[in-house]
Order: structure tokens, then C-alpha cells, then sequence
């Protein structure tokens, strides 16, 4: 069995990998961006053809894959600030009733007052609800779609629940769904929770799922 010590290291190697690759990748991909502009410019009907919107749309695919893939490899790296966790929250599911709105699922929040401020990278820990937030959308397939997002004071820590009536998950799912590039979806890199874990535990919190299949997901996040 790899020690703590091995595993950390390992990780260490992989991130250390990860970077390097996708600088090498994203500098070819900018440098192709920029002649096709410049052939666009100089041909204008380039773009008509069907096929240059398809390599257009492929090369942008690329470009996203790339930034997941630097998401994922700096979500560790945390600028913590003194932040209100009531306000940021809100601000946040303010953010995202709209878009919930219009694919017909209610959000309902139940949030304890937390007088003291935290500690936490607003950037990074936007990121990570906005992960769940949107997860848990898309586990919705059925109409009367729900997501519930709770604020607790839990002893010595505070909990934000992130629940949803949606399709839930095997108890082989949940084992894996936090390991990078491991998706069920039919698209997407699996690594949008991957990216959520590694943002809580640098901020010394912890995240855990509680799901069946029929009966939708509740992920928590616990901050000290």
C-alpha cells in the first residue's frame, strides 16, 4: 500500500506533468488560431463553408480543455480574504436562479445567520459551488426539477448543503465521482468535482456526497 508520503508525491509529479503539457499544447493551438483569423481575413469565404464552422468549434472545445485542465492543476493555490458567508452565497445562487429558472427548476435556500466572517478565495470557492450548483442541474432530467442549498452552523464548523431530486448515483459511483477524469455524463473531462475537492481542502474543509439512484444527491462542504 503507498504511504501518505508516496501518494502526495505522486500527485506532486502528475500536477508538475499536467503543466507542462498543457503549455506545450496551448501554444501550437493559439499560434493555429491566430493563422486562421489571418486566413479568414485575407479569404473571406472561408467562412461560408460548412467545415470551418466545425474546425472553429473543435478548436474552441480544445481551448476549454485546456483551461479545465489548468483549473484543475491550480485549485490547491488559494488566496483566502475575510468574507461574509451569508452575502456570498447569496450572491452566488442570485447568479444562477435565472438560468435555473428557464430549464424549469426551483431553488429554495435555507440559510442560518453566520455573524463571523471566514476565510476563504472568493474566485476559488465561487468555482466550486458553481460546480455543484451546475452538477446538480444536470442530474435533473424529470419536470418538477428541485435543488435546495442550506447554510448550517455544524459544532466548530459551517456546512452548505447542496441537495437535488435528481437522478442520484450507485454506491460505486459516489466512490469514484471526486477522482480526476472520471465523468458520467455523455461529455465533459470529469473534472469539475475533482477541481471542487482539491478547492475545499486547501481551504482545510471537507466534502461528502449522501445519494442513491432515484433519489437525487446531497453534496456537503464543511469549513472550519
Amino acid at each position: 500500500m503507498p504511504t501518505e508520503n508516496t501518494e502526495k508525491q505522486l500527485k506532486k509529479e502528475f500536477h508538475l506533468t499536467l503543466s507542462k503539457f498543457v503549455h506545450e499544447i496551448r501554444n501550437p493551438v493559439a499560434l493555429i488560431s491566430s493563422e486562421l483569423q489571418l486566413m479568414a481575413s485575407a479569404h473571406p469565404k472561408l467562412c461560408s463553408y460548412e467545415q470551418w464552422d466545425s474546425l472553429m468549434d473543435n478548436l474552441e472545445y480544445i481551448k476549454e480543455l485546456l483551461n479545465e485542465f489548468s483549473d484543475y492543476n491550480n485549485a490547491g493555490k488559494i488566496s483566502p480574504v475575510p468574507v461574509n458567508i451569508n452575502e456570498f452565497l447569496n450572491t452566488i445562487i442570485s447568479c444562477e436562479k435565472t438560468t435555473m429558472s428557464y430549464l424549469g427548476i426551483t431553488l429554495e435556500t435555507h440559510m442560518e445567520e453566520i455573524p463571523d466572517k471566514i476565510l476563504l478565495d472568493r474566485v476559488k470557492m465561487r468555482q466550486a459551488l458553481l460546480n455543484l450548483l451546475r452538477n446538480a442541474c444536470e442530474s435533473i432530467q424529470q419536470p418538477k426539477g428541485k435543488i435546495m442549498v442550506t447554510l448550517t452552523r455544524e459544532k466548530d464548523k459551517i456546512c452548505i448543503s447542496i441537495k437535488d431530486n435528481g437522478c442520484g448515483m450507485t454506491d460505486e459511483q459516489k466512490e469514484k465521482i471526486f477522482s480526476p477524469f472520471v465523468t458520467y455524463k455523455s461529455s465533459g473531462t470529469g473534472l469539475g468535482l475533482a477541481i471542487t475537492k482539491d478547492i475545499i481542502l486547501a481551504h482545510k474543509g471537507s466534502i461528502d456526497v449522501i445519494s442513491s439512484p432515484g433519489h437525487g444527491s446531497t453534496f456537503r462542504i464543511f469549513l472550519g
